[in-house]
């Protein structure tokens, strides 16, 4: 490998290089004031399927390395390895979950606060109604009379800060809405184990979205509720991971059966991350669909990857009013809007600026679980369109029999054709607002807001 090198770099390239192996740990240089790990580059040689990481001298610039290499025609591609963040700031059916995480506490509470679950105008019976819901209690419905309730047998891989999917010596418990069952094994590529545990709440608080118990009297509910979740832990206690964890995280998901990959973060805008979007490519190939936040306004100016992503379907963020929310960014890789909650854009005539509800880990613990009220962005925007993803596959409105490339495409068309016009420009709202029942199959047919 050294021979290789000094044939690919320019003389003054050479020392900065180290063929040593790439620093052991992943999570080293994750840092709030970094934008990619020190030390190291992603490199792709022609002849190669895959980049790979490459250790850099102590004393050697990472954007300078880069650029070296890059002069040469042998190298497909050098890039620093950037770091994302996470993206935070008949009758229908009808759950007795609680609203709280007090199992003694009065079933059925749960729509009260869950207006994005609500169908967005009244449809008789007990529950409230929401402008911004996305109607999941008809494609529960839907889904029961297919025979898969809450999209029975889908593996929805959750890239992320982890997930409380189980207790672990005395420092974890698993959340108290989520059962033994409900998941398949993951990895943790920041720890380097077995045990993608959480640390922050937030991976947590995705996987609560997508697949959280549903009429089990706990809680609040899920989308896709029967689904299995496979944790794959990217990012750190920090909300902070590499382009080469999350790369593997992708290929890992991939490899073992996830069938909907969720990932609710961002590299900074315009960073080029060509490893993630290998492994994007390789996912797609086997008829994976990714999903991806677009980014919130204050900590990006642009939608930026893995939304940006090869076949990746793009999710803003919509508030409870059914209006865009004011952290959500435009752009063309925005393919939908979903509910994150939040404040919204300040031309909206509605006021309503709820959160996103889901039981996750108190802040600073480890062990302990509250539904706290400030979840909102497009993190929880892209939970809501995975959800619905696994649902419309569990429902039979994907053709098995098309090829695996296909039935991406097609998935990203049927969440596209059914979702509603909220009156946005394209590049705001993509094709509008996900609705989980007419995805699921049947629902009724909603005109523009405005």
């Amino acid at each position: 490998m050294r021979r290789l090198l000094r044939s690919l770099l320019p003389v003054t390239a050479i020392a900065a290089l180290s063929v040593a192996a790439a620093p052991a740990r992943a999570e080293i240089g994750l840092s709030p004031a970094r934008e990619f790990a020190p030390r190291q580059l992603l490199v792709k040689f022609e002849g190669q399927r895959t980049g790979r990481a490459i250790g850099l001298a102590p004393d050697a610039g990472v954007r300078e390395s880069a650029r070296a290499l890059r002069q040469n025609p042998n190298v497909v591609y050098a890039a620093p390895n950037y770091i994302a963040s996470a993206s935070a700031t008949g009758e229908p059916y009808d759950p007795n979950d609680s609203g709280t995480t007090d199992s003694s506490a009065p079933a059925g509470d749960w729509a009260f606060r869950q207006w994005n679950f609500l169908s967005p105008q009244p449809s008789g019976g007990r529950l409230p109604f929401s402008p911004g819901g996305i109607n999941a209690v008809e494609a529960w419905r839907n889904l029961i009379e297919a025979g898969r309730p809450g999209a029975a047998g889908v593996v929805v891989a959750v890239l992320d800060s982890g997930i409380a999917y189980r207790s672990f010596g005395g420092r974890f418990r698993r959340s108290p809405d989520f059962g033994p069952s409900q998941f398949v094994p993951g990895f943790d590529f920041v720890g380097r184990d077995r045990f993608p545990l959480d640390e922050s709440g937030h991976g947590t608080h995705v996987a609560g979205t997508i697949a959280e118990q549903t009429d089990n009297g706990v809680g609040v509910t899920g989308l896709a509720y029967g689904a299995k979740l496979m944790p794959v832990r990217v990012l750190d206690r920090n909300g902070f991971g590499n382009a080469l964890s999350i790369a593997k995280g992708i290929r890992f998901a991939t490899a073992h059966g996830a069938q909907v990959i969720n990932m609710s973060f961002n590299f900074g805008c315009g960073k080029r991350v060509p490893l993630v979007d290998e492994a994007l490519r390789e996912a797609y190939a086997r008829g994976v669909i990714t999903v991806a936040s677009a980014g919130n306004l204050g900590s990006e100016s642009c939608v930026s990857p893995p939304a940006t992503g090869p076949r990746v379907i793009g999710v803003g963020g919509s508030t409870e009013g059914a209006c865009l929310g004011n952290y959500s960014l435009a752009g063309k890789a925005i393919d939908l809007v979903a509910p994150g909650g939040g404040i919204p854009q300040s031309r909206c005539p509605s006021v309503a600026a709820r959160p996103i509800y889901q039981v996750t880990l108190r802040p600073g613990s480890t062990r302990t679980f509250a539904i706290p009220a400030t979840y909102v962005g497009t993190s929880m925007a892209a939970a809501h369109v995975s959800g619905v993803a696994a649902m419309v596959l569990a429902a039979g409105k994907i053709n098995p029999a098309l090829s695996p490339k296909a039935r991406v495409r097609a998935m990203t068309r049927r969440l596209r054709n059914t979702a509603r016009d909220l009156g946005y420009p394209a590049l705001q709202q993509g094709a509008g607002l996900l609705d989980a029942a007419r995805a699921t199959g049947t629902g009724p047919t909603f005109s523009a807001r405005r």
